[in-house]
């Protein structure tokens, strides 16, 4: 048997994505209703000792989602307009992309929140006080954007294949058979997805910032960047740690907010989407026991 590892990726067009110990492996829908999927092998740093330190492998592994990503995202672009070879990024392209993407969700949901607060500075003697409206502007944005995200037909497509990939990952996690019929049943809800994981960030924020107090304004925009890694860090060990949990009433507890925004993000996958899911975890984990037999059998 294969190593206990937590297995989970992404949706993306037309296909989920899923990441194992060994190789990404894309998944995607073709339009006459057959299936490609594309196989990556990971390099050795994606199983450093950085990847499993506390407090480190957050960030790494938040950079790292980032940039397989959007690698699959681009296979399966590829796929949906019927171009067989794969489009290769150069990894100064990939930053590039990735460094978007930072900047707009430090732009909107960091500066934006603080800037609209300040606002209405004169009004708020407490820091504390001050804190607490900047973290529920930033909670109101982020669930505005996911709600406004809901509106799109192509982008529900893409949620239904997200509830496919959390379903698939829920029953492999409970050792049911990876079948379509076997998994149908599970939530499309899953405690280390990237929304509740959005959400404990930003609830830590809060409090992070909170105890820098109210300083010089330059000073809480720099705050606001350079304190990001160290809260991303936090957000995900108290992720890992209440996906550890999740039988304790308190830990649900906690958790149950972020579990509840999963359904702006998910949608009940149909059977093809969720074939597309599991051949996509079945390929990740038929890899991963392979690479535990070889060593194995060379011993």
């Amino acid at each position: 048997m294969v190593k206990k590892f937590n297995y989970g990726g992404q949706a993306v067009i037309e296909g989920v994505m899923m990441r194992g110990q060994a190789a990404m492996v894309t998944a995607v829908r073709r339009s006459d209703g057959g299936m490609a999927m594309d196989t990556q092998l990971l390099p050795a740093m994606a199983n450093s000792r950085m990847r499993k330190t506390p407090f480190i492998r957050g960030v790494v592994a938040l950079i790292e989602a980032m940039v397989l990503g959007v690698k699959s995202l681009l296979y399966s672009a590829n796929v949906s307009i019927e171009e067989e070879k794969e489009e290769k990024l150069s990894g100064r392209a990939v930053g590039g992309i990735v460094a978007g993407s930072v900047a707009f969700a430090v732009a909107v949901f960091f500066m934006g929140p603080l800037f609209l607060t300040r606002l209405i500075d004169d009004y708020i003697e407490s820091s504390i006080v001050f804190h607490l409206v900047e973290g529920f502007v930033r909670l109101g944005i982020f669930v505005a954007y996911l709600k406004l995200l809901t509106l799109s037909t192509s982008l529900r497509r893409i949620f239904a294949y997200h509830g496919a990939e959390h379903k698939a990952v829920n029953a492999y996690e409970a050792g049911v058979p990876l079948e379509v019929g076997a998994v149908r049943e599970y939530s499309t809800a899953h405690t280390r997805c990237g929304t509740s994981f959005l959400f404990v960030v930003l609830i830590i924020a809060i409090i992070v910032f909170a105890l820098i107090g109210r300083p010089s304004l330059w000073l809480m925009v720099l705050s606001r960047v350079i304190l990001i890694p160290v809260i991303a860090s936090l957000g995900y060990e108290i992720t890992q740690f209440g996906a550890r949990h999740i039988e304790s009433r308190l830990v649900r507890a906690f958790l149950a907010p972020g579990l509840w925004l999963q359904r702006l993000t998910t949608r009940e996958p149909d059977d093809s989407q969720l074939e597309v899911a599991l051949s996509a975890l079945r390929k990740a984990v038929e890899i991963d026991q392979l690479e535990e037999a070889e060593p194995a059998a060379s011993g």
